[in-house]
């Protein structure tokens, strides 16, 4: 049985492989209550934004700078960081294998986040937030394909997870819900060096962090 990396399908085979429709939602508010910030995350979210910018600027960015100066510090804001979540990153037990029909597929995602209290080795734990980061030279839906693919091992588990995909200034949420026929859906692209787009982002994390963390929260009791 062929051995088949991730991060070499295209999209179109993983629609194939795994039976994906697609949709999109022009809107966040139809999944997600976006509440407003306070003044001093939107100071730091500006702050980001200003020291991404300054990299940006200066050349091309690298995945280790994408992830460095801007998702984590986002992630931070957002509250990933904090109890019941965990941040599970891309080496030691971050590596994934599905079994395909006639192909072993693997992989290792770049950052997940994980609902904590079921992190052991009896409980299979709660996929939060999956995110495939790429330089800022390469448009982020080309890590599409490899996220989509993460996220279909979390649906053995769960009915939903939120994915998202970027190169640090460009932001794309995905919702991928489980079914016969697996879904995802596209939301507007945010970008984390305009003003307006960089609050909303922020607003879209925190509501990710406490939608999930509710409903991880109800799945346990």
């Amino acid at each position: 049985m062929p051995l088949l990396n991730a991060k070499n399908l295209t999209l179109d085979e993983v629609h194939q492989r795994f039976r994906f429709q697609r949709g999109y939602c022009h809107s966040f508010e139809g999944l997600l209550p976006l509440e407003p910030l306070t003044e001093r995350e939107r100071q730091e979210v500006q702050q980001t934004s200003r020291e991404f910018d300054h990299h940006l600027t200066s050349g091309d960015t690298s995945e280790g700078q994408v992830k460095l100066i801007a998702v984590s510090p986002l992630l931070r804001l957002a509250g990933f960081f904090r109890h019941p979540l965990r941040i599970l990153v891309e080496e030691g037990n971050a590596r994934i294998e599905l079994l395909d029909d006639d192909a072993v597929i693997t992989g290792r995602f770049d950052i997940l986040a994980v609902h904590g209290t079921q992190l052991t080795e009896a409980n299979t734990p709660f996929w939060v937030l999956v995110i495939e980061s790429k330089g800022g030279a390469i448009s982020p839906t080309v890590g599409l394909p490899q996220l989509l693919t993460y996220a279909y091992r979390s649906l053995e588990q769960q009915q939903s997870v939120w994915g998202l995909v970027t190169n640090g200034e460009f932001y794309r949420f995905v919702y991928v819900e489980s079914g016969d026929l697996p879904r995802y859906q596209l939301l507007p692209s945010l970008n984390l060096t305009d003003a307006n787009s960089s609050v909303q982002l922020l607003q879209v994390l925190k509501a990710i962090r406490q939608q999930s963390v509710f409903s991880s929260d109800s799945a346990v009791a």
